[in-house]
């Protein structure tokens, strides 16, 4: 997302406490800490070369079959395919809903773009529901207020892996016919009540974006849970043919049979992923190491009143996407960010809500207040993870000291922040 705040405020640079380990704190002897870094298993080349030497270049090969089935097991979802994005896995499950002109859609403002994107190309109208404190996540009480005749779908985002309350948003949509979309682009390999994130909606989504825990640079998978969807997901995925069918025996040609546009992604992206789903498990172990460290060296400043720590619900297993502090208002996290820049460590906020931004304004309405995802889209920071970040923790955590030292705790608003 571009910078939405456009505060410069002036701070005074600290002293930088050196980390054991990590020289004397000149800037010169100090690498910069990018707030996320790819990881690479060291496979990947080799399952790329392999992929080239097979000859098939093209989707739906041999690489792209291995990564759907690893997926539908670890998930439980019932068929997935693979896409060239998350973004592409939205725009195919917008279809398969039957999402057309005059459709309203629940779904957070406090979303990346193409969540509602998706839906606004089939002439939708994006209905924009306030977020939960706690999670971030859609606020499933609210959900129902927003329900109209026109309403299609429910699109719930698991913000930072963590799921949203899943059980009585899909009560909601039972009561009123309702189909439900999971926007689980940051869920990979996190659960809700032991439920694969993406596989408990009607549709899900998947990201593999460079940014995510596991990734192939660009790419995405649509997870059908209904199966009657599974052959029209087909035709959609493969420019709106029956090509799937046809080479698989079932038919003896293929034709245009519906809607559809070229979503697969090349054998090679395919490739790049195996590797990367062949360790997703250590992955996420250390993740969730760096993402528990974080955790257990700020209890300390929730407890002071300075910020406030993220929030896992019982019955919610993450996978340690992210790790964000909620600071006490705007002001405070410009200079906390602004802080952790000059020691040379990269630290961002994120959305800016959607109902906010020029298209938000003329392609959708809000259902209720969004006080939430206003106050909290302007206090929250997120802190680099990614694995290989370990030898570098005490220097972050050194960092974050600094700059929370600079925020004038005496006057953090507790209340505000959820601290009391």
């Amino acid at each position: 997302m571009v910078d939405a705040d456009g505060h410069n405020v002036a701070t005074k640079r600290a002293m930088i406490r050196p980390a054991e380990g990590q020289g004397d704190g000149n800037a010169a002897d100090r690498m910069t800490i990018p707030f996320n870094k790819p990881y690479l298993t060291g496979r990947e080349g080799e399952y790329i070369t392999d992929a080239l030497a097979r000859g098939h270049l093209s989707g739906d090969g041999n690489y792209t079959r291995r990564c759907q089935a690893w997926l539908e097991t670890r998930t439980g979802a019932a068929k997935v395919l693979l896409t060239h994005s998350c973004t592409a896995a939205l725009e195919m499950a917008a279809m398969l809903a039957d999402i057309g002109p005059g459709d309203e859609v629940i779904l957070p403002s406090y979303t990346f773009v193409s969540t509602a994107n998706a839906f606004v190309l089939r002439g939708a109208v994006p209905v924009f529901v306030d977020i939960r404190p706690d999670t971030l996540n859609l606020d499933e009480s609210r959900i129902e207020a927003a329900v109209t005749p026109r309403t299609r779908a429910i699109v719930p985002v698991h913000y930072a892996g963590v799921g949203c309350d899943m059980d009585p948003i899909m009560a909601i949509a039972e009561r009123h016919g309702l189909i439900v979309i999971e926007d689980a682009a940051q869920g990979l390999m996190a659960t809700y009540r032991g439920r694969g994130l993406g596989s408990i909606g009607h549709l899900g989504t998947l990201s593999f974006h460079e940014t995510k825990n596991i990734i192939s640079g660009e790419g995405g998978a649509l997870l059908i849970n209904d199966p009657a969807l599974a052959h029209r997901a087909e035709i959609i995925r493969e420019k709106g043919t029956n090509r799937s069918a046809f080479f698989r025996g079932a038919v003896d040609k293929y034709t245009w049979v519906d809607l559809g546009s070229s979503y697969l992604p090349a054998e090679i992206v395919a490739a790049f992923l195996w590797a990367q789903l062949e360790e997703a498990e250590a992955i996420t172990r250390r993740r969730l190491d760096i993402w528990s460290h974080y955790h257990g060296r700020l209890e300390a400043a929730e407890r002071a009143g300075l910020l406030r720590r993220p929030v896992v619900p019982e019955g919610c297993g993450h996978n340690a996407h992210m790790y964000y502090l909620l600071l006490a208002d705007l002001g405070r996290r410009t200079r906390f960010i602004a802080s952790l820049k000059q020691q040379d460590i990269q630290a961002t906020f994120h959305y800016v809500p959607l109902d906010s931004a020029p298209m938000g304004r003329r392609a959708g309405r809000a259902a209720g207040d969004l006080t939430h995802t206003r106050d909290l889209a302007d206090r929250l920071v997120r802190l680099p993870l990614w694995a290989g970040l370990e030898p570098h923790q005490q220097r972050v955590a050194a960092a974050i000291d600094t700059a929370l030292a600079g925020l004038d705790a005496g006057s953090a608003d507790t209340t505000a922040m959820g601290l009391t």
